[in-house]
């Protein structure tokens, strides 16, 4: 398995752009896969100086509705005409919106109309190619991740606080899996227990957000030691997965992590690579 990383918020190469946005490629020898596409174009022309060929890809799955990771979609469609497009039945049919930094929307416009033969909608777990495992998250023990709390949804009946009902998981592999979180809005903890209750296999790789942000203009979100608690279950709970993020983790919410993770976390950036045997 191949991942290479087309869309962050950072980068160590600077022919490379950013945004934030996040859009992974994964090729194995069965299949080629976008997880996410960024907010915009600019995973296509990173495709490009990354030696992608996206119009060979077989599979698009969307992680959730938010535009920062589906705002991509409709570029990617003008370069593949045959990948199936996998996301949540309710990723497209509610209006999102933020309260960080003011009110704004993050939901794009888009014509379902234009893809309804490509168009794979979930609603419950999902199996594709036989080792691709798409779930939606049940088990919530633990806390959710406390930057939700500036996110908010409108299914029709008015804006409330964002349920996240339009998240999806995506694992791959047979026996050592690689887990997709995307932003991990219903929390990293309950994703694993979730994947946990339906499957014995190992946990090898998580990627994703953990939507762990950093405090800003005055507003905290989880404090160090919730931070430290969580790195704490990571280590005696998975403790042989290793855990690789960034986009919507801070950076300072990752070094403690790191304290704790060590070696077992690492931060991806636009371009970073993973091949996994």
């Amino acid at each position: 398995m191949k991942i290479i990383v087309l869309s962050d918020n950072r980068t160590i190469n600077s022919e490379l752009e950013t945004e934030h946005g996040l859009c992974v490629y994964l090729e194995t020898a069965k299949y080629k896969c976008l997880l996410d596409t960024g907010a915009s174009d600019i995973f296509v022309r990173n495709a490009a100086k990354l030696n992608v060929d996206l119009s060979e890809v077989d599979y698009v799955f969307i992680s959730h509705g938010h535009a920062d990771h589906i705002g991509g979609l409709p570029f990617f469609l003008k370069l593949n005409s045959k990948a199936k497009i996998v996301m949540s039945e309710n990723a497209l049919s509610q209006t999102y919106y933020s309260v960080r930094n003011g009110l704004h929307r993050i939901s794009i416009d888009f014509d379902v109309e234009k893809i309804k033969e490509r168009l794979v909608l979930v609603n419950k777990d999902a199996w594709f190619e036989s080792d691709i495992h798409v779930f939606s998250v049940h088990e919530l023990k633990n806390p959710l991740p406390q930057g939700n709390r500036t996110l908010l949804r409108d299914a029709g009946t008015g804006v409330e606080p964002d349920d996240f009902n339009h998240e999806i998981v995506v694992t791959f592999g047979t026996d050592n899996l690689f887990v997709f979180t995307g932003c991990g809005h219903k929390g990293l903890l309950n994703i694993l227990d979730t994947l946990k209750s339906t499957t014995l296999k190992r946990i090898r790789y998580v990627m994703g957000g953990f939507h762990l942000l950093d405090a800003k203009n005055g507003i905290l979100f989880e404090s160090e030691q919730e931070i430290e608690k969580l790195a704490k279950s990571l280590i005696k709970d998975y403790p042989h997965t290793e855990f690789i993020t960034g986009h919507c983790t801070g950076e300072h919410t990752y070094e403690i992590l790191k304290k704790t993770l060590e070696y077992k976390l690492i931060h991806f950036f636009t371009g970073y690579r993973l091949e996994m045997w």
